[in-house]
């Protein structure tokens, strides 16, 4: 299975560029996260968007009410079910989003050279001339020269739907701005972003805290995504009132580094933070286009090595409209891949445009081709100096048990595990081949009830690259002996087979724990 592998330093012969890609049951190793909105809604869209590879579905606040998202959901749920695909569920946050206010919708033009009036008079009705925000401080946070850009929702950078300003005067809270090209925005929400400033406003707002602990504690949200994360502080707020929310204090918390002040404190953030989000739109504005790319490579290096999930931004903006991506987005789809990135995640591309289902297929087909030359030796070898020695038990448990399989050649690992963090730590060396996490539920009790958990921990990896869940029979604890994890072994294996992973005569390293101890093991599969 793993002969195909390519190496980008190794001379790639012209004629296996032409030989067709072969289907698998994964689409790819490195994970998708869909926006679901007005164009991928509906229970067959979503469907189709499960089958061509999306694992985690998004659901964006800054657009639509409770009520809006609930309805999708529940289609996301017959989708599930319908499809048999596992599906997590991300929560993404306002935060303190700098946004125009149009009531009335209707399209409004600005043309190069004149000027605009930015307000924090919500009762007037925007216009050329005059825009409504929904930030009273904005005037004390700008001067004279500063850049503000302004857009339609989840803005693509096309200059005809999107407008750059430069701050002409401010004129008590009224902040006068000359606008440098013409565009024509419309719809009822444009975002607005001023270039390397301070926005004072909380990262959590009012109405964040309030569709959390309603919206998000009802469905058990997998993920929350926390928009405009600034500071260390900002993650352990969050954390802090997930911990209160009953089962919420399960859920992930991914931090979205969109601003310069989120970059200065990247490091404080990656430690806090469940795992990180390179919101490339906001950050190719505040950064200079040049340096975007250098950032994004040192933070996915940066994540890589704390073994925490990295999810890249703003891939295929053209595919909004078009069916194919151009070549330089192609291009920057793979690029992400060789650079680390566990997953892509699409916004406008699901949530508003006309080709959800392609797009995630064909983002899909380029993650497969990129992965087939990812260097994972150089990778491996980098990642082992990085964690120096003595390493833990389990890091030492981990990195052997890819070791193994790749001398082997196995097709696939098998790891059994019950808070998924041994089989993280052994996707964060980058296997060849597909890691099945087999989560073992456990028991636990609040003196009223029992429950199980598991389904969480399941759900979370479908964020990682190379992880692929599965949830065992609760009645198989993970660190039993003998018969019962041969059982459960068997049920993977199975599952592995079903799924076009495993075949006849393959390799398998399984990593489980038996009794106290930890063990890799090779097996070979009989006929």
């Amino acid at each position: 299975m793993h002969s195909t592998h390519l190496l980008l330093e190794e001379p790639i012969r012209m004629a296996s560029i032409l030989e067709p890609s072969k289907a698998t049951f994964f689409p790819a190793m490195t994970k998708i996260v869909g926006t679901l909105g007005p164009k991928s809604r509906s229970v067959e869209v979503i469907s189709g968007c499960l089958k061509a590879g999306m694992s985690v579905a998004r659901f964006d606040f800054s657009l639509g009410d409770p009520e809006y998202h609930q309805e999708t959901l529940e289609n996301l749920k017959a989708a599930v079910k319908s499809t048999k695909k596992l599906c997590a569920v991300m929560l993404d946050t306002v935060g303190p989003e700098l946004q125009v206010v149009n009531k009335s919708e209707k399209s409004i033009s600005l043309l190069a050279d004149g000027f605009v009036v930015l307000t924090p008079n919500q009762e007037v009705e925007a216009s050329s001339e005059l825009l409504p925000i929904n930030f009273d401080g904005l005037s004390k946070a700008v001067k004279k020269g500063d850049t503000i850009f302004m857009g339609q929702y989840l803005f693509t950078g096309s200059e005809t739907t999107s407008v750059w300003l430069e701050v002409s005067e401010v004129k008590g809270e009224d902040v006068v701005c000359v606008i440098k090209n013409s565009a024509t925005l419309s719809g009822a929400l444009f975002t607005l972003h001023a270039s390397q400033i301070h926005i004072d406003m909380p990262t959590l707002t009012d109405k964040d805290k309030d569709v959390i602990s309603t919206w998000g504690v009802k469905h058990k949200i997998d993920f929350l995504s926390l928009s405009y994360t600034r500071h260390a502080e900002d993650v352990r707020q969050a954390r802090d009132l997930l911990s209160k929310l009953g089962d919420l204090s399960q859920t992930q918390i991914f931090a979205k580094i969109e601003n310069i002040e989120g970059l200065t404190h990247f490091d404080e953030i990656l430690q806090e933070a469940d795992g990180i989000i390179l919101s490339r739109g906001n950050l190719g504005i505040d950064l200079p286009p040049e340096k975007v790319f250098l950032f994004q490579k040192a933070a996915l290096y940066k994540c890589n090595m704390a073994g925490k999930p990295a999810v890249l931004t703003r891939v295929v903006d053209s595919m909004t409209d078009n069916l194919r991506p151009t070549r330089a987005e192609a291009t920057d789809v793979a690029n992400a891949v060789l650079d680390g990135s566990d997953a892509i995640l699409l916004g406008a591309e699901t949530l508003r445009g006309l080709y959800p289902v392609e797009t995630i297929s064909i983002v899909g087909k380029i993650c497969a081709e990129a992965e087939k030359v990812f260097n994972q030796d150089l990778y491996f070898k980098k990642t082992v100096k990085y964690v120096g020695e003595p390493m833990t038990h389990l890091e030492s448990i981990a990195s052997s048990a890819v070791r193994a399989a790749i001398k082997v050649k196995a097709s696939a690992i098998i790891c059994f595990t019950s808070s998924g963090r041994a089989a993280r730590l052994i996707a964060k060396y980058r296997p060849t081949m597909p890691v099945l996490s087999v989560v073992i539920p456990r028991l636990k009790t609040n003196q009223l009830k029992w429950s199980f958990t598991g389904a969480f921990e399941a759900r979370q990896s479908l964020i990682v690259r190379g992880l692929f869940p599965m949830l065992a029979d609760p009645r198989h604890p993970a660190e039993s002996t003998s018969a019962t994890n041969e059982s459960v072994l068997k049920v993977a294996l199975d599952h592995g087979k079903a799924s076009g992973v495993i075949k006849s005569h393959d390799r398998v390293v399984v990593c489980q724990k038996v009794g106290d101890s930890s063990v890799v093991k090779i097996i070979e599969l009989e006929d």
